[in-house]
């Protein structure tokens, strides 16, 4: 059966569309018109929404199989999606239907899409720039799948409770998920502990992998990929009668629960030794589960395994699934039965490796014992894979014992370690950064020994982010005075279009009008003064994203505010959001003391309405929706050389907002193509960083020497926030491991800079402008287009 036009046509018209709603509140949901709740409505309006992007997956699908092309397969343990229901209502052409059928049938349109729930998938800015890949291999009609884990609550929900963060399930399928199409008849099974014996593997324990997908429409296109996401279950054995019978219930359920677990959270707790043997059994979950799904759909069309790199390319988004190239391993030998060179080959030419860090703790080891246990089979690959690394070192590098060490996978003191990122490179034939600098750095340090033996192994993809998302979705306002500005929305498919901006940056009424959608944006979100300079850090909390270098900058306008208004700027709205690990405690107490600080200044009638900190809990994509298109000053403080790129400075610069930051990941592609002189730049670049950590360094010099930093500084060790955050002060006078005091004064310096620039409104505007106009480099459409012409080597597929 040729299924390519559809099952039957969906409607088109207000008349249709609001039929075919009334025909899935009916059948699919199972009520009427006169007893339906709001969450009824939205569930049959993502359904009815959801039929038209299956009715082009069908056609997709199609056109798919037909041309048996070359598979982007994408394997990350994040996505963050950020809400549906809009996106798919833009994406499906469906943007002014669906609210003209609610009305007519008695809902408040905005009651029913503040229902659609983000789902929790991820986290932060790798899980962010998972989902916008997607959306332009979608939208570039390249044949792709993402393939992640279906967590049950997602990372956490995070409140304050005295100002500390808390973290609580965020059970974000409570209600269920009419975005997504359940399989649980199409599970694999996946293996743990056990032995391996003369027989092979023989796992100790088993799970199933039940999966899920999601559509990811392109925009202006007919193709929808998808994304498959693997939820753990138990086995049909699991439940132990007898236990339960004898009265023993939670006994009777224990495989079950340990089952599942597996995909319960995102990114478990690691501080205990259970927690990080879960994180490494959902990694293990995740590409055991894709890679069997990837060679049955290789079997769709192809038989011969020497084809198998020309059909598949999996990209290994970070070291979270670098397990996949033993697994791909272990299949082909051990069930496939090649031989280990064929198979070797065949891995090295299928996987392509994305790192995301230059930060040695982010670069994945785990304990041999550990692995071992847990994956007996796969520790005797990684062995076998680390002889013939070491054979080609050794060969190239004769008598350099420091070298083979250095690049071995296994790390032998104080702990036999396996290194992933080291398996990740041996195991790939493509190695990219994610920024030019951040690149740079990969090759002249943290893999410097690969590169030198493999030079053409590594390359540059900088990221992007999607503009359908973050401009059009996000800030409907300014995209559409950019579309009446540039004459068409062109731009939403070719973002160097914005470059046609240029010359409206000397339009004084374009300017007036971008000055008033930036203050509607301020107004819609409601901190007070929309004609305050609204200042934002929005990003994950880490120490070397500096959080506490703009701590200290607002402590120090307090002081001035106090007493020296005159040296005090212009009236600001300092904006924190994000997210510390639940077990990050340097990280909690810098936003414990932020809340300290906010609550302080709130209740002096002195800072009203001059000076103000707000800190919204639970920062995610719909709450980024908000702030990015209200922000005028984006911060990207973090310690020069640490940053491997940022996706949220390309975000608020596409919106108009100013860049402060150092020259660290993509900051400094964004300063050479929106000008220096439209950018606040300050501190140490990355050599000077790294010379100064070299040292010694010492942080007191700074404080000592500089009366306003002391004077923070001894503000907080005092008490005067509340007695909060003595730690963190303590530790930037002690170690302070992200130069936060030596970047200090050029930072404060740097900030009053820009609370002259605010003072010129007309100038002011001209840089927010000129920041958008040549930000377009920067759309996830280029990032794919690069990672096409230098890794994958795809081509679209578009359906007829």
């Amino acid at each position: 059966m040729d299924l390519r036009n559809g099952l039957r046509p969906l409607g088109s018209t207000p008349a249709e569309f609001e039929q075919d709603l009334l025909s899935n509140l009916y059948y699919r949901r199972g009520t009427t018109v006169e007893s339906a709740s709001a969450q009824d409505a939205y569930e049959t309006l993502a359904l009815t929404v959801r039929d038209r992007l299956a009715a082009r997956r069908v056609k997709t699908a199609a056109a798919q199989y037909d041309s048996n092309p070359r598979w982007v397969y994408y394997l990350s343990a994040e996505y963050l999606l950020g809400p549906q229901l809009e996106q798919n209502l833009l994406y499906s052409g469906t943007t002014d239907l669906a609210p003209a059928a609610l009305k007519s049938l008695g809902f408040d349109p905005a009651e029913v899409a503040a229902l659609d729930v983000e789902p929790g998938l991820g986290n932060g800015g790798l899980g962010r720039l998972a989902a916008c890949l997607l959306d332009s291999l979608a939208t570039l009609d390249i044949p792709a799948v993402g393939y992640g884990i279906r967590y049950d609550l997602g990372i956490f929900k995070q409140s304050f409770e005295n100002g500390e963060q808390v973290e609580k399930p965020d059970d974000w399928a409570f209600q269920g998920d009419p975005w997504e199409f359940p399989a649980p008849d199409d599970r694999n099974r996946v293996g743990f502990y056990g032995h391996v014996g003369p027989e092979g593997w023989v796992p100790g324990e088993v799970v199933d992998g039940e999966p899920s997908h999601l559509l990811v429409p392109g925009y202006g296109t007919e193709t929808v990929n998808f994304i498959r996401l693997w939820r753990a279950r138990a086995t049909e054995a699991s439940f132990d009668l007898s236990r339960f019978s004898a009265g023993q219930y939670v006994e009777a359920v224990d495989q079950a629960v340990r089952a599942e677990n597996i995909s319960k959270v995102l990114y478990p707790d690691d501080s205990t030794e259970s927690g990080r043997e879960l994180r490494l059994k959902q990694q293990y979950f995740l590409v055991s589960c894709s890679l069997r799904d990837i060679i049955r759909r290789f079997r769709f069309r192809n038989h011969d395994w020497a084809d198998f790199s020309a059909k598949a390319v999996v990209q290994l988004n970070d070291t979270h699934p670098t397990l996949a190239i033993p697994e791909l391993m272990r299949l082909l030998v051990d069930e496939e039965q090649l031989d280990w060179d064929q198979a070797w080959s065949i891995v090295r030419q299928t996987f392509a490796y994305t790192c995301h860090t230059l930060l040695p703790e982010a670069l994945e080891t785990w304990p041999v014992a550990m692995l071992g246990h847990l994956l007996p089979r796969h520790l005797e690959i990684i062995y076998q894979i680390n002889e013939g690394l070491l054979a080609e070192v050794r060969s190239r590098f004769p008598g350099d014992l420091d070298r083979v060490r250095r690049m071995s996978l296994i790390q032998e003191e104080p702990e036999r370690r396996v290194r992933m990122a080291n398996l990740a490179v041996t195991g790939t034939f493509a190695v990219n950064g994610v920024a030019e600098l951040h690149s740079e750095l990969l090759t002249s340090t943290t893999f410097h020994d690969f590169a030198t033996l493999w030079p053409d192994r590594f390359r540059n993809v900088t990221n992007g982010v999607s503009p359908r998302r973050f401009v059009r979705l996000a800030n409907p306002g300014l995209s559409t005075l950019i579309t009446s500005g540039l004459g068409s929305e062109d731009w939403l498919r070719d973002l160097s279009l914005l470059e046609g901006l240029v010359p409206l940056a000397e339009d004084a009424s374009f300017r007036s009008q971008w000055r008033s959608e930036k203050r509607r944006a301020k107004a819609a979100l409601g901190l007070g003064d929309p004609g305050a300079l609204l200042d934002v850090m929005i990003k994950r909390f880490h120490e070397y994203k500096r959080q506490q270098l703009k701590l200290l900058h607002i402590i120090t306008l307090y002081h001035r505010l106090k007493s020296d208004p005159g040296r005090f700027g212009v009236p600001r709205t300092v904006l924190f959001g994000g997210k510390a690990a639940p077990a990050y405690r340097a990280a909690k107490e810098i936003i414990h003391l932020i809340n300290a600080v906010s609550a302080t200044i709130a209740a002096d009638p002195a800072a009203s309405g001059l000076l103000r900190v707000a800190f919204p809990p639970n920062y995610n994509v719909t709450l980024a929706e908000k702030i990015i298109p209200a922000a005028d000053l984006s911060e990207q403080i973090s310690m020069a050389g640490k940053e491997a790129s940022g996706t949220g400075n390309m975000k608020l610069a596409l919106n108009g907002a100013l860049t402060i930051g150092t020259l660290d990941g993509a900051n400094v592609e964004i300063r050479d193509r929106v000008g220096a002189g439209n950018f606040f730049l300050f501190g140490l670049d990355a050599a000077q960083a790294l010379a100064l950590r070299a040292g010694p360094y010492q942080p007191r010099s700074y404080y000592e020497s500089d009366p306003e930093l002391r004077a923070a500084i001894d503000a907080i060790l005092s008490g005067a926030f509340g007695g909060v955050g003595q730690n963190v002060a303590r530790s930037l006078l002690d170690r302070d491991d992200y130069l936060t005091l030596a970047d200090y004064r050029a930072y404060v310096d740097t900030q009053d800079e820009v609370a002259a620039a605010w003072r010129d409104q007309e100038r002011w505007t001209r840089m927010s402008i000129l920041n958008a106009a040549h930000s377009g480099f920067f759309s996830s459409d280029r990032t794919v287009t690069d990672y096409l012409e230098r890794i994958w080597r795809a081509a679209p597929v578009r359906p007829s």
